[in-house]
């Protein structure tokens, strides 16, 4: 069990409550995905939740497709929803579950509701109805339909799944209260007609449920004892209780938590369908996406992700958390659990004179300088070397920590080596240093016990690895994307959220495998993206090391 899931929030008091009364005497929890996108870090609060709860209380946790939409729902999306929540660290086990293996099931309860007088075939359109339905604080009227007899009810509702009528032509509405100030109560649609292909009943079907009327009724089949959902379907509650009162099954309750909201980011799964498919991102698992596999590919991790959930909490009221918040659970997550390397992003060349032409040394250094159980690497080095750019300055001030003339700097693990001369280029750009070494200085020690205050990173010129490194920053201009109705959300993209340049990187790093993590030191944190081969080294910069304005 972990740590984060022994975290307690109102639901938890409402289920140990329960426990001790004896009301409830087992947790059976459900996560009820709609086939027709990719999971996002919304999800990941809900994941969290419903299945940590099971996990906390040693109950059992259902994944279940609510595949009651055939016309938005694609295979493709059930493998990235199954994998994306195993990633997270969760598994169903033998309980996968699908609300098109109930359909059978719910035109039974359908048609018994209609023998109840509780259910009745309406015409209107939409639109029509929403006339009909009227305001919250005025009273609908009687749709035309309302009066039919239950045998002309049966009649209609048997053509409609025959297939007698086109879309839209009918609907099946539970027959509740014209006036009730819950409009969700106003006779609410519960079945529709959809000639589409179901990619698992096929043409079996030309009707299809309502996600109203299915869901409570999925949760009493399996007997799902707490089903949480976010706040918004608070106002469906009375529907779903009134639903499985009706039909006297197994009753299921209902209980509604604030969304995962971050600033910087938009959540919404249509308007993520929208930058995929106008290409203004690459995919789903574009790693500026808020998808669980954008983040994959990022480099963030799993137990960050569980982290922000448990540190945000479970509540009933809505609110925003910075996605400064986030970026440090992630950063304290890496800078724990990734592998050191040495990585330069805008190279400028150091030349170290009184070193050996044909002279390669290897260097081991720790592959995390507060784990020795991770042991330590070789690195090459060599006359030549590879250092930022931003590791030079002309007649630079004492607190400057990298190379100036006439300054001595460590050279990370090697050796102390001084600045003797610059080369630059027609336009006044360093292109090169001109260097010498201290031969005793091996491991970057002076002899002497002389202090030197500067310690910057290198790769041996001749051995370095020529890597693409996109480097990204955030999607989005302002915090809330949404935030102003007069402007699309897509005209708050940020045109620099990625950049790609060619790094030079140790030579270790074009063997790794993909997803592995890295601090590339004094730079940021990088992931090897899932096409990064030897051939072709491929990385992601997950976060700088240090919180900027355009991280994530």
């Amino acid at each position: 069990m972990s740590e984060n899931n022994q975290t307690t929030n109102f639901i938890h008091d409402i289920i140990d409550a329960d426990l001790a009364s004896g009301k409830r005497t087992e947790v059976v929890t459900r996560f009820p995905p709609e086939p027709n996108g990719y999971l996002h870090i919304g999800h990941a609060k809900a994941i969290y939740l419903d299945f940590g709860t099971a996990e906390k209380y040693n109950g059992r946790c259902h994944l279940r497709f609510d595949d009651t939409n055939p016309e938005a729902e694609d295979e493709e999306y059930v493998q990235a929803i199954r994998e994306d929540i195993k990633w997270l660290g969760y598994d169903w086990g033998e309980h996968l579950y699908w609300a098109s293996n109930y359909f059978d099931t719910m035109y039974e309860y359908a048609i018994r509701l209609i023998n109840k007088g509780k259910a009745y075939v309406c015409e209107l359109t939409k639109d029509e109805f929403k006339e009909y339905r009227s305001i919250p604080t005025e009273p609908g009227k009687e749709p035309p339909g309302r009066s039919r007899s239950i045998e002309e009810n049966l009649d209609l509702f048997e053509r409609m799944k025959k297939g007698e009528f086109e879309d839209g032509a009918y609907v099946l509405r539970a027959r509740i209260d014209m006036a009730s100030p819950n409009l969700h109560m106003r006779d609410p649609a519960i079945y529709r007609i959809k000639k589409a292909t179901h990619h698992n009943t096929g043409d079996k079907w030309c009707i299809y449920p309502m996600y109203d009327f299915a869901h409570c009724i999925e949760d009493s089949i399996e007997g799902i004892t707490y089903s949480m959902c976010t706040l918004e379907f608070e106002v469906h509650r009375p529907l779903y209780d009134w639903i499985l009162e009706e039909l006297e099954i197994f009753h299921s309750r209902q209980y509604e938590f604030s969304k995962l909201n971050l600033t910087y980011i938009v959540l919404s799964k249509r308007r993520l369908l929208q930058l995929v498919n106008e290409g203004l991102v690459d995919g789903w698992d574009d790693p500026r996406m808020p998808t669980l596999c954008g983040m994959r590919r990022r480099g963030f991790t799993p137990e960050a992700i569980k982290k922000l959930c448990a540190t945000v909490g479970c509540t009933k009221y809505e609110s925003i958390s910075e996605i400064e918040l986030f970026e440090s659970i992630v950063r304290e997550d890496l800078n724990e659990n990734s592998l050191r390397a040495m990585g330069v992003m805008d190279p400028i060349k150091v030349v170290i004179e009184n070193y050996p032409e044909d002279l390669t040394e290897e260097f081991e250094v720790p592959n995390h300088p507060q784990k020795e159980e991770l042991g330590n690497r070789k690195v090459p080095f060599s006359r030549e070397l590879w250092i930022e750019r931003t590791d030079y300055m002309d007649d630079a001030p004492n607190k400057f920590r990298g190379f100036t003339q006439g300054r001595e700097v460590r050279l990370r693990g090697a050796y102390l080596a001084v600045c003797n001369e610059v080369i630059k280029d027609a336009d006044g750009n360093v292109t090169e240093l001109r260097c010498t070494y201290d031969p005793e200085s091996k491991g970057g020690s002076a002899p002497d016990g002389r202090k030197v205050k500067s310690t910057i990173h290198w790769v041996s010129a001749k051995h370095a690895v020529d890597a693409e490194v996109r480097l990204y920053e955030r999607l989005y201009t302002v915090e809330n994307p949404l935030g102003d109705k007069e402007k699309d959300f897509k005209d708050f993209l940020n045109p620099d959220s990625l950049k790609t340049i060619t790094a030079k990187l140790e030579p270790m790093l074009a063997h790794v495998a993909p997803g592995t993590r890295f601090q590339f030191e004094r730079v940021g944190y990088f992931c090897a993206d899932l096409d990064h081969t030897p051939e072709r080294p491929l990385f992601n910069r997950t976060l700088t090391l240090r919180g900027t304005k355009n991280d994530a």
